[in-house]
């Protein structure tokens, strides 16, 4: 993950504050704020240890019940007043019951897509100072669910936000972090992850620094992620594949939502 000690930086949905307490330590950033989608009251009951106390007692704010799909939520904090949003992880709550679960009409791929481009939508319309870098950070896992998102292609469609590449992260530049699991106290497994990166302003400097995956090149499926095809017989045999066909499945019910234009 590529950051500067002189940017200002949100953290947002960082579940035990772990994150944020390490950038605090680890980074030093000219500004830092962080947000939680839990009320304290809850953070406290879920989680044994947090860090919570930790950033108040550096007088680092702290915004609780942030939901990044509420415009109402980003509307609480100082307008365009970041350089960069960092979202570490994210991943839809699970449903509480099948009834719910039930009455929800979206694929649980569409939630997820849904809650990333409302973060990079919102992040830009009101976090974000347009005199300043403007980038948003969504660091996931290159394994299911997460690799089936399509973040690099499909998230910003019809926004005026483009995809500027990607980093490794590396989860031992912040000692302290853990990853937590999104509805219990329970660490996840440090797996590699990437750093996704955002922006309404070109960066050439920092886009320098990013890489641009293979797949996105032609003659590559990519939210596939494979190719080169060398024949029209390879591209045939991987587009009528199961994997394929799933996937597909995934970015037509995507683009069906985005018709609905809820974020």
């Amino acid at each position: 993950m590529i950051l500067d000690k002189q940017w200002r930086i949100l953290t947002v949905g960082d579940g035990d504050l772990s994150f944020s307490s390490a950038l605090h330590t680890h980074i030093s950033p000219k500004h830092l704020c962080a947000s939680i989608y839990d009320s304290e009251q809850q953070l406290r009951d879920k989680y044994e240890s947090h860090s919570f106390d930790t950033l108040k007692s550096h007088a680092i704010p702290v915004y609780t019940e942030f939901d990044v799909t509420r415009p109402d939520s980003w509307q609480r904090l100082k307008q365009h007043s970041f350089d960069v949003v960092i979202f570490q992880f994210p991943l839809v709550p699970g449903f509480t019951s099948k009834s719910e679960f039930d009455a929800q009409p979206l694929s649980i791929n569409t939630l997820n897509r849904r809650l990333l481009r409302c973060f990079i939508s919102y992040a830009s319309q009101y976090a974000l100072d347009p005199t300043g870098h403007m980038l948003c950070y969504v660091t996931s896992k290159d394994v299911k669910p997460y690799c089936e998102w399509d973040l690099e292609s499909s998230l910003n469609h019809n926004l005026d936000i483009k995809y500027l590449g990607q980093s490794n992260f590396d989860i031992r530049q912040f000692g302290g972090y853990k990853i937590r699991n999104v509805d219990r106290d329970k660490h996840v497994k440090d797996t590699s992850g990437t750093t996704y990166v955002w922006s309404k302003r070109p960066n050439p400097a920092l886009s320098a620094q990013l890489v641009l995956p293979h797949y996105l090149q032609n003659n590559h499926c990519p939210f596939c992620r494979v190719g080169p095809f060398m024949t029209d017989k390879d591209k045939d045999a991987h587009m009528n594949s199961k994997k394929h066909q799933a996937m597909t499945r995934h970015q037509n019910d995507w683009f069906k939502y985005l018709e609905t234009l809820k974020c």
